[in-house]
């Protein structure tokens, strides 16, 4: 925590206090977001207290990709930039195409990526949630809903104009996070729609959240703490009212 005040107080306020005259250079890179039995002071998501914070960049890879890109991005930036990664990731393969592995390959910051597109309901995520949200989408076509899945991959500054685009398609939101619910990265995305594209909404906005607890150390409690596919599935079927009834399902 010593280290947060010179990432706040300084790296982000250096540039703006100096008038322009001092740039911050540098990545700030770690893991983040819930890890696995290791209790609530090392389980929690980050995201959005850094992306509160003007003059910060945030990054959160989720593929190979987007790790090897974002972070020859965030290295090349000016400013000062948080790098997120779910160290549960790390674990993790991805198929890596031969434009990702060309030296010159790197991604922009602030442009999110359409990993699945689809006509019925917009699903926003980012880190280690990306997967599930794709998993989920898979659950969703088999009953005839088609999910579009939006890899935030920067959530300071966010690709509003690419969640509006997809939400003026689909006419619904379920934004996905592991992080708290209260003041966080998906609160941020609703309002967004909700400030420009509300007359396209055909359903209330639906967010997916971790609990509002802190992170449980039992292997149950945890599952239970963080989103899981069934719960993107529910929200999804939900937001397209293809729900099933409680008393149906009794």
């Amino acid at each position: 925590m010593q280290a947060i005040d010179h990432i706040i107080n300084s790296a982000a306020k250096s540039n703006y206090m100096s008038a322009g005259r001092i740039s911050v250079p540098i990545v700030f890179r770690g893991p983040n977001g819930a890890a696995a039995g290791v209790g609530a002071q090392h389980s929690q998501c980050y995201a959005g207290w850094y992306a509160s914070c003007p003059g910060l960049k945030v990054l959160t890879p989720y593929s190979s990709e987007d790790a090897r890109g974002l972070l020859k991005a965030a290295i090349r930036d000016p400013d000062p930039v948080i790098f997120l990664e779910n160290e549960l990731l790390y674990g993790e393969s991805f198929p890596v195409s031969a434009e990702v592995l060309d030296s010159s390959f790197c991604l922009p910051i602030g442009k999110a990526k359409i990993e699945r597109e689809g006509k019925d309901v917009t699903i926003t995520a980012f880190s280690k949630m990306v997967g599930l949200a794709l998993k989920a989408a898979e659950i969703l076509a088999k009953d005839g809903i088609s999910a579009e899945i939006i890899n935030l991959r920067t959530i300071r500054p966010l690709d509003r104009a690419t969640i509006n685009a997809s939400v003026r398609k689909t006419n619904r939101l379920v934004t996905v996070e592991e992080g708290f619910p209260q003041h966080g990265v998906g609160a941020e995305i609703c309002t967004s729609v909700i400030e420009e594209s509300f007359g396209y909404l055909d359903a209330p906005v639906e967010r997916i959240a971790g609990a509002d607890v802190p992170m449980p150390y039992a292997a149950n409690l945890e599952r239970s703490a963080v989103p899981q596919i069934e719960d993107i599935v529910r929200a999804a079927k939900r937001a397209c009212y293809r729900a099933v009834p409680m008393a149906a399902a009794s």
